[in-house]
């Protein structure tokens, strides 16, 4: 099948195929006598897996981690969990992160008045100089 096939039957769009090919994350796939790429069910199979790495936000190098233990049939689960865990503590430190971000700004919404007049605490917290104990 040609590129725009396996983009559409992966979900993978065909640039983000072609840029996979680049970085090495996938194997040139096969090519017929005018250069277009032929893809075949394992090449599907690999941009799947990809696509469901990617959208539980693991990186490119995770994910080629990740591809690395899926294609290696020696290797232990024990690996694999490694890395998984690895990946859930980052995605829980962003999560309070982000809830931490939106408590703040919360809490800059609601002593803004809202009305006609030009004060802001959102925008005077903004231009504020840094804290000693931010960043």
């Amino acid at each position: 099948m040609n590129i725009g096939e396996a983009a559409r039957q992966s979900g993978v769009s065909a640039k983000m195929i072609r840029y996979y090919e680049s970085i090495g994350l996938i194997t040139a796939p096969q090519r017929t006598q005018a250069q277009y790429r032929v893809y075949a069910g394992d090449d599907l199979h690999t941009l799947r897996f990809i696509r469901r790495a990617r959208h539980l936000g693991f990186s490119l190098d995770e994910t080629r981690a990740l591809l690395a233990l899926w294609r290696d049939k020696s290797r232990a689960s024990s690996d694999v969990k490694q890395l998984a865990m690895s990946h859930v503590r980052d995605l829980e430190a962003k999560a309070a992160e982000l809830q931490a971000m939106a408590g703040t700004l919360r809490h800059l919404a609601e002593t803004c008045q809202g009305d006609g007049r030009p004060d802001c605490p959102i925008l005077s917290d903004l231009a504020a100089p840094p804290s000693a104990t931010c960043c």
